[in-house]
């Protein structure tokens, strides 16, 4: 078991976990990932790991509530516990001065862009920050990024906070502008990730994104995670996360995203109409053992 020792929304269904794995907290580096298990019978998600603390033996992680696990996950607060936490997981982010790193972070896609930026801005590079949501109230780690670049640009879809429109304007008025671009990070939903790639490709500027797509075992066995590049099949969890967009067949992506969107919609139509039951379940609580005690003492009896 993993305890949450810390637990807050950032933003509407947006939650920052900072939670105890000392192992993990030595280990891991810009870029990587952890697959999480809420309960025995849950299913297993990839979530990028935000940060670290080797000292206090924490990670943080933070979580969009978008079905069944995730929602459930946000439900859960300090002194809770996870059942399992595998990392970390996948290749480290490439940092080095590379020179002015674009890093570009649509929604929670901040969260997983922020490791790295900070990475580069600490390897000596000059950071500017793209950040996007859909309205003010869904940019996130706005405080964060901005102690860990040299520039930074927030765009709603909205207009209701900096800059009205997408991410990819304020690209494309730095390349316009002559600015000296040599490398860009852009992470975020596919269609997103793909439009920065288009923007980028005319002038020839390395572009990384990081694919968290579709995980299960996190090792490469499942296939759950693979990807079609102009290099070949490849899978996210172990020659990724992060992948030259310029390689990526992101039309089959967005295909294979959707694979499980009718049992996702099913699973999550199941958790909205009894949440606390799948609390309870989380938390190890019992109904078998709730309406039948006889139960739950024969098993300690058993194990005694």
């Amino acid at each position: 078991m993993f305890r949450i020792v810390e637990a807050e929304f950032l933003a509407p269904d947006i939650k920052r976990f900072v939670i105890e794995a000392p192992r993990i907290a030595h280990k891991r580096r810009a870029g990587q990932f952890v697959i999480l298990r809420v309960y025995a019978h849950g299913e297993r998600i990839p979530l990028t790991i935000a940060d670290g603390d080797p000292e206090c033996g924490t990670i943080t992680l933070i979580v969009q509530g978008v079905g069944k696990t995730t929602k459930l996950l946000n439900l859960l607060g300090p002194g809770d516990a996870v059942l399992d936490l595998v990392g970390p997981l996948g290749e480290p982010s490439e940092v080095e001065n590379f020179g002015t790193v674009v890093v570009i972070g649509g929604g929670v896609g901040a969260a997983i862009a922020y490791p790295t930026a900070k990475a580069m801005h600490e390897a000596g590079n000059h950071v500017i920050s793209i950040l996007g949501g859909r309205s003010r109230d869904l940019v996130i780690l706005e405080s964060e990024i901005r102690a860990i670049s040299d520039e930074v640009f927030i765009t709603t879809d909205d207009g209701s906070y900096g800059q009205k429109g997408m991410v990819i304007d304020p690209l494309k008025g730095l390349i316009a502008a002559g600015k000296p671009v040599d490398r860009v990070l852009a992470i975020g939903p596919p269609r997103m990730m793909q439009a920065v790639a288009e923007v980028t490709r005319p002038h020839r500027i390395p572009t990384i994104v990081s694919l968290n797509s579709l995980m299960v075992d996190g090792t490469g066995m499942c296939g759950g995670c693979r990807i079609i590049t102009s290099e070949g099949a490849k899978f996210a969890c172990v020659d990724g996360p992060e992948f030259d967009a310029h390689t990526v067949d992101f039309n089959i992506l967005v295909q294979r995203n959707r694979m499980y969107l009718e049992r996702e919609a099913e699973e999550l139509r199941e958790f909205r109409e009894q949440p606390e039951e799948c609390l309870d379940e989380a938390r190890g609580f019992c109904w078998l053992e709730a309406a039948h005690p006889e139960v739950g003492a024969s098993s300690q009896e058993q194990g005694s």
